[in-house]
């Protein structure tokens, strides 16, 4: 990832990128499995708090064969554990791509780590209080006058996860434009001049998340979406103004 007119250290050959990939994948999944074992610790509450969003909709859910509750605390700690690790598992990422970047673009670790762990966790708790609610209130009223709902746990445990899960990787976006924006890769007029299709992107991304197909669930996430691209292009754009006065007043020092 580094080079010498970037960072000012050594170069490094390819076998010592993997070396450092492999170390910086071995830290972040050691975070992981640390925060996986608390979790589990926790597996019980998790799995009850999990369960609110169908709070009224489901009684108990149900299991079909023996290891399914095993299974069903496994993916619970998991979960847990990555998001007691996403920090640890950003700065991993961060710390292997840093070498390559300049001296400026070094100092962005800690909002990167910081900001993105926050997004993450707002996009997950997009998912929890707004999409959940509403799309388990339409997916179990499909059918409700003659039909009776029996959901094991791992399949209910499977559908609210990834949809948080993936909630949380959407809300991210500001993130990932702004640190592009910083080292130079988009601009905010580029950004505004792709708005028409990465809408339409945003939408299709709100689609294959959101588990329902009406147009009120799409909407819940689609509309945050949009609203947090138009974020990074204020933010793109705010990042321009301080680096054009950065330069202006370097230049004029030097005169």
């Amino acid at each position: 990832m580094s080079s010498p007119e970037r960072s000012g250290e050594p170069r490094l050959t390819l076998a010592d990128h993997l070396e450092e990939l492999r170390r910086r994948l071995g830290l972040g999944l050691a975070a992981v499995l640390f925060g996986a074992g608390i979790g589990l610790t926790q597996a019980e509450r998790l799995i009850g708090w999990l369960q609110r969003p169908a709070d009224g909709l489901l009684g108990r859910l149900v299991f079909f064969s023996p290891i399914e509750p095993l299974q069903a605390h496994l993916a619970v700690g998991v979960l847990a554990g990555t998001l007691l690790a996403m920090p640890v598992v950003l700065w991993q990422a961060w710390a292997f791509i840093r070498p390559g970047l300049q001296a400026p673009e070094r100092r962005l670790g800690l909002a990167f780590v910081g900001w993105g762990s926050a997004q993450f966790l707002l996009g997950a708790a997009c998912a929890y209080y707004l999409l959940l609610p509403a799309a388990l209130r339409f997916l179990l009223g499909i059918g409700s006058w003659y039909l009776e709902p029996a959901v094991s746990v791992s399949r209910y445990l499977s559908f609210v996860t990834t949809v948080m899960w993936w909630s949380g990787v959407a809300f991210e976006l500001p993130v990932v434009l702004w640190v592009l924006g910083r080292v130079g890769v988009v601009t905010a007029e580029w950004l505004r001049q792709q708005r028409p299709y990465a809408i339409l992107v945003l939408v299709i991304v709100a689609a294959l998340v959101t588990p329902t197909t009406d147009p009120v669930n799409l909407a819940l996430l689609a509309v945050p979406l949009a609203g947090l691209y138009e974020l990074s292009i204020v933010l793109v754009a705010a990042t321009e103004k301080t680096r054009r006065g950065t330069a202006r007043a370097t230049e004029e020092g030097r005169r």
